[in-house]
């Protein structure tokens, strides 16, 4: 009934030529039960797509679940618009953000570890194909962003609003049939605020939605664009640069570009993966170890630094990096580990990135120096 009720007056609002209303902008915790109640995500003969009017958006090196592939959408209320800024896009108050975790599956049902997201531009996920887990809500507030954890139910009919979060072991299968078992943790409203808080003390922010994650070509219905141009063309997106040389740019994971070198692609996948606790601002900043794009490569980025963390939680390493040396690197022994009380990213991964810690360790070796 209250979501009937904003729809009308969205409607009235755009009929009077003023902003529109949110989609849905409840009081207290009223929030729904029912992730089809959001009327994001649309089934049609067995696919899940966006629902008209949502766009779907990718990012050029994402965060790491556990081998997870992410359908990510953005709506906003008619007429609203985000504001660009090269770090933090102002979204308007009714703006949603989910992002839909999954994974492939073969014929027998059993899940792929797989590099492609078997994602159709046209018609969106096949249900026979895919095995749903979780959407995560962002909603944009008068009062900040609230984060919401839906999980799935097996049949993928209905994901349920689960405030406490849910576990999932899994088994995932590669192209040689080795096997990789999965921790999988759906987490609960306060980790996923935790995790968004890029500032300490500021509440949640999308981490996704920022201009060097979005400048990238996307595959949509109607063919393919650039997604910052696509935002601004379709009226999402103020004040986007002309010229998108000059708009900082991440490198694409798994096929970099032309020109997009060993340290870029490390540091695009360090910023993805770290740099929203691990900036001067951020929840990580007591470490001193600052892994942002603005933080020049040096001892605060960790270059030799030592280590705020001793014993275990360093794995007796003296430096977070050391030059050429992964062996030695704080940095390598904790993304390495699966340990909850040493592994880093504290959250969102039970399993080691076997690809991303490659690049990391890659990188290390090739820098010059000694600590």
């Amino acid at each position: 009934m209250i979501r009937l009720l904003w729809l009308g007056l969205a409607l009235l609002l755009a009929a009077c030529g003023k902003p529109a209303a949110p989609l849905y902008l409840p009081e207290g915790e009223d929030y729904p039960e029912k992730l089809g109640d959001w009327r994001l995500l649309q089934r049609e003969s067995g696919w899940l797509r966006p629902a008209d009017g949502v766009l779907p958006y990718d990012l050029n090196t994402p965060l790491f679940s556990d081998y997870a592939h992410k359908l990510r959408t953005l709506w906003m209320p008619e007429g609203q618009a985000a504001r660009y800024a090269e770090e933090h896009f102002e979204f308007p108050v009714g703006t949603l953000l989910s992002k839909t975790f999954y994974y492939l599956k073969d014929d027998q049902g059993r899940l792929l570890l797989s590099d492609a997201d078997g994602r159709d531009p046209q018609r969106g996920l096949d249900l026979d194909r895919v095995q749903l887990i979780e959407t995560r809500i962002l909603l944009r507030q008068k009062d900040g962003w609230v984060t919401l954890p839906y999980v799935w139910d097996a049949e993928q009919r209905e994901a349920t609003l689960e405030w406490a979060g849910a576990r999932q072991d899994l088994t995932l299968r590669d192209e040689s049939g080795r096997e990789l078992a999965v921790a999988y943790q759906v987490p609960d409203a306060n980790q996923c605020a935790g995790c968004h808080e890029e500032r300490h003390g500021q509440g949640s922010h999308p981490l996704g939605p920022k201009a060097r994650h979005l400048n990238k070509d996307f595959a949509y219905p109607d063919g393919t664009a650039n997604q910052l141009r696509r935002w601004a063309e379709r009226g999402l997106l103020d004040g986007l640069p002309e010229d998108l040389a000059g708009v900082s740019r991440n490198t694409l994971w798994g096929h970099p570009r032309a020109g997009e070198g060993l340290e870029q692609q490390a540091r695009s996948y360090l910023d993805a993966n770290c740099s929203h606790c691990h900036n001067p601002q951020g929840p990580g900043r007591t470490s001193g170890l600052y892994l942002d794009p603005a933080t020049p490569l040096g001892i605060g980025y960790g270059l030799c630094k030592q280590p705020v963390a001793a014993g275990k939680g360093s794995g007796n390493r003296l430096v977070d990096i050391h030059p050429g040396a992964p062996e030695k690197s704080v940095l390598s022994f904790r993304m390495h580990s699966t340990d909850p009380s040493i592994m880093m990213p504290e959250l969102g991964r039970s399993t080691v990135h076997r690809e991303g810690l490659e690049l990391i360790d890659r990188w290390i070796a090739s820098l010059d120096g000694e600590c």
